[in-house]
């Protein structure tokens, strides 16, 4: 049986697969770092639910993206996450390499 690790590279090699799995890049570093400071904080999904005054399943719908419902969390909710975990939340830009001309 292949692990996880193998079946995603060879499903790498096919460039539809890849373009999409790149596309969502970003939305994926967004939850591993929720999911890196809660786990620096040395706390439970549970309680950070109890920190933000919500249930366990929409802490895990937080960090796993949304569920089926691809939902983007606010920000007054990454801030609420933030807290609850004993950090700060920062937004940043970073310039493209090439800017489009409109957007």
């Amino acid at each position: 049986m292949k692990s996880h690790n193998e079946m995603v590279s060879g499903w790498m090699e096919d460039p539809v697969f890849k373009a999409e799995y790149d596309a969502l890049e970003d939305k994926f570093a967004l939850f591993d770092e929720l999911i890196k400071a809660r786990k620096k904080a040395g706390l439970t999904q549970a309680e950070v639910a109890r920190r933000m005054d919500t249930k366990v399943p929409a802490i895990a719908r937080l960090e796993s993206g949304g569920g089926s419902k691809q939902h983007s969390p606010s920000v007054a909710t990454l801030n609420k996450y933030a807290k609850a975990v004993g950090c700060r939340l920062e937004i940043k830009l970073h310039p493209l390499t090439k800017i489009p001309n409109q957007l």
